[in-house]
């Protein structure tokens, strides 16, 4: 057991891999215990997890900085991202980053539109003519870092998929027409819970594509029959929540939207900094580092008790912040 920032983490040491699961606080995991057990026991109703949705919501709003009522509540990015891609014209222009994780680029290209990819340093320079921008803040495959101002600068309207970037990098993204995440990486959520926040142009546009008596206005008076009676806010983009998910993420974002996210950067960044430098290598400021090795060092690795991952053909570690100096010592005896 690890004591971090505050809260209890059952995490091994050389556990590197939150940039694909991240490991709960205790109380969360607790919280989804108790759940599974009252459920075992017949005691739950339908409206047992309105609480932990509404208080998960809310958590992520302070999260990106956008208040509850901008937020939807889905299960997954490609799940929510679907939303936006169906409210587009047709034949509108997306561009998208080249190697972009596909949760947020298939849904655009499932629904036929004009997908351009480019560098990720090509970005800003490339998005006259586009009738959205869609990128990860941090990039899956190699933790690189988008230019946020400058792609505010633009005007152009974008959605930021914040999923490697939420959690441990200080957040303020009121301005984006839409920001998407799922829960289960650096919020410590299980898997099964994902948030869309929308600028009022956003919601605008965006489009309820599985409408469910969840996302009404007053969802226990919208069970049954028609018309059509959606929420005016966001709500209306909601699908039925995933019990479970909601109750451990209640709990984990509220403990992150409690933290100071400045103070768990500098905490993540300079773990992986300190591992770049131990291998003579320049720092780059982001809490994912993505190397190049060998499979014999990957094999070390693991004998080591390193926990890590392989994206686009490199050995990718994620820092967060329950994470010490004792899993940078790890990587670096395997690797030496």
């Amino acid at each position: 057991m690890r004591t971090a920032f505050g809260a209890d983490f059952d995490v091994p040491a050389g556990y590197l891999n939150t940039a694909s699961v991240g490991v709960p606080p205790a109380p969360a995991a607790s919280a989804v215990a108790a759940a599974v057990q009252r459920w075992a026991a017949g005691e739950d109703t339908p409206a047992s997890a309105d609480a932990s949705v509404t208080a998960a919501r809310a958590a992520f709003g302070r999260l990106v900085g956008v208040p509850a009522e901008r937020i939807a509540v889905g299960a997954s990015v490609a799940q929510v991202v679907s939303t936006v891609a169906a409210g587009l014209r047709d034949g509108a222009r997306v561009l998208v980053v080249r190697g972009e994780f596909t949760s947020l680029t298939f849904p655009f290209a499932a629904r036929g539109l004009d997908v351009t990819e480019v560098d990720l340093d090509e970005l800003v320079s490339a998005v006259d003519g586009h009738d959205l921008v869609a990128v990860s803040v941090v990039q899956s495959a190699d933790g690189r870092i988008a230019d946020l101002e400058g792609l505010r600068a633009t005007g152009v309207p974008v959605l930021l998929d914040v999923s490697q970037a939420v959690g441990w990098l200080p957040l303020s993204l009121e301005w984006a027409d839409y920001i998407v995440s799922v829960g289960y990486k650096w919020l410590m959520a299980p898997r099964g819970c994902a948030w869309l926040a929308v600028s009022p142009r956003g919601l605008a546009t965006a489009r309820p594509v599985a409408a469910n008596w969840f996302a009404g206005e007053d969802p226990w008076t919208s069970v049954y029959g028609l018309p059509l009676r959606l929420a005016d806010d966001a709500r209306r983009l909601d699908i039925s929540a995933v019990w479970l998910a909601q109750y451990g993420a209640a709990v984990s974002l509220g403990y992150l939207a409690s933290l100071d996210l400045a103070a768990v950067r500098d905490h993540n960044v300079g773990l992986a900094d300190s591992l770049l430098a131990g291998l003579g290598l320049a720092p780059r400021r982001s809490a994912i580092v993505s190397l190049e090795l060998p499979d014999a060092a990957a094999s070390r690795l693991a004998a080591v008790g390193v926990r890590s991952s392989v994206r686009a053909g490199r050995v990718r570690f994620a820092y967060h912040l329950y994470n010490t100096v004792e899993d940078v010592e790890l990587v670096l005896e395997a690797l030496r």
